[in-house]
């Protein structure tokens, strides 16, 4: 059994040559496949010409002033509020009368409350939020006539529009009511959790793509690393044990394989970690319970196949990418079995999912580039609306009609901002 797991890993380590591909020039002659069908095809669509979007200008103590207190928000990995804000100001689908826009965007920025170690502090959220709800409700006539069903907000926190970073408080406090009917622009996306709700559209967490760009290496490196993971596997503070930390996937990862010569996981961020995953067939994901993590962006990236451990994911952009094909999901209970399930992929499988992985249109989705470029998360994102067109009728509150309770929720909520 080792004899062949080596042979395997050693065939692979020099038939499957790093994808590198940079943020700005994405194609640098690797071997790619196309995604065959109507992913492909949604991937590169153009967004131009489909829609129409108004921009709410808001008080700069929504968005801009909360930048200037604090510039580490816009590195951290839920930036793509700023820089979506940024992008629509000057993008073509961007439109200045209002009567003719088919969505509504408010600019808050609600987690750019950092702590000192640089983590958002969402719980001035709620109440920043619903200001700014209740400015364009008065100041505009757009919010009252749908109560929000035309309009889009971007909440990027770890369980987004349920503002709070532990998942039982987050669970308790639910979707802030005024945005029940909104569609939520997140990273968070689990299935049948109390936290997405439908219709909302899945985004990759922010990472700079520069800095990602400024690590690439020669791209016939052989990929002499078999399963690659950086990361902790124990909450050390808060869980201790490992059962809740990424629900425990992380803590199971370590305990099977710390020893294992086929897995090099750490809780070290060597200087060369991207070079490294670029040496990597497989990159471990164990996201737990969300894609926020920058992981997952960072394998498509650099073309290491991300093994997905996260039961009822939803992943960005899922309609247009197609994760079952340049992925492994692995469930949650067989991790424990992970080298089998890895080792007994075919080679010609995991060479597929690399040509498809060095697609350049499969990694400038996953981006947030400055400027913005052609198929990048941004249009990614303004495809997604494009789809939900037209609206239906039925959206539209008759005179006098109110569905939202505007006293919802937890009492400190209410609370002015």
């Amino acid at each position: 059994m080792e004899i062949w797991k080596w042979v395997f890993v050693g065939i692979l380590c020099f038939a499957a040559f790093a994808s590198t591909a940079g943020a700005v020039k994405l194609g640098r002659g690797q071997p790619t496949e196309r995604i065959s069908g109507s992913a492909g095809d949604v991937l590169e669509d153009d967004p131009v010409g489909r829609l129409k979007v108004f921009v709410y200008e808001l008080p700069s103590k929504y968005n801009k002033k909360v930048l200037q207190k604090d510039p580490r928000c816009l590195t951290h990995m839920f930036a793509a509020e700023i820089f979506m804000h940024r992008f629509l100001l000057s993008s073509p689908v961007r439109t200045l009368n209002p009567e003719e826009a088919d969505w509504f965007y408010t600019p808050v920025y609600t987690t750019c409350d950092l702590t000192p170690n640089g983590l958002p502090l969402p719980f001035k959220s709620p109440r920043m939020m619903r200001s700014a709800i209740q400015l364009i409700s008065s100041n505009w006539p757009y919010w009252n006539r749908t109560e929000g069903a035309d309009h889009f907000f971007v909440v990027p926190h770890d369980f987004a529009a349920c503002f709070h970073y532990l998942e039982e408080k987050a669970i308790e406090r639910g979707i802030l009511h005024l945005l029940q009917r909104a569609t939520l622009v997140q990273t968070f996306g689990q299935r049948n959790h109390v936290c997405l709700k439908e219709g909302s559209i899945i985004v990759p967490p922010y990472a700079p793509p520069q800095k990602m760009q400024a690590h690439f290496i020669p791209e016939k490196t052989p990929r002499s690393i078999f399963v690659y993971f950086r990361g902790l596997f124990y909450d050390v503070g808060n869980d201790p044990e490992g059962g809740y930390y990424a629900r425990g996937a992380r803590a199971a990862v370590w305990e099977n394989f710390k020893d294992n010569p086929l897995f090099d996981i750490s809780t070290d961020h060597p200087t060369t970690y991207y070079e490294d995953m670029q040496r990597a067939v497989f990159c471990l994901c164990p996201l737990g319970w969300a894609p926020w993590s920058p992981r997952l962006v960072e394998a498509v990236i650099f073309g290491c196949i991300p093994v997905i451990i996260a039961d009822d994911i939803v992943l960005p952009f899922a309609d247009a990418i197609p994760w079952e094909e340049i992925g492994v999901f692995v469930d949650e209970k067989d991790v424990p079995n992970l080298d089998t399930i890895l080792t007994s992929i075919p080679p010609e499988v995991i060479l597929r999912k690399q040509r498809l992985l060095a697609n350049p249109s499969m990694k400038q989705a996953m981006l947030f580039p400055q400027p913005a470029q052609p198929g990048d998360a941004f249009h990614q994102v303004l495809n997604g609306l494009a789809r939900k067109l037209p609206h239906e009728k039925t959206i539209y509150l008759r005179p006098g009609e109110k569905i939202l309770n505007w006293t919802a929720g937890p009492v400190g909520d209410l609370k002015p901002w």
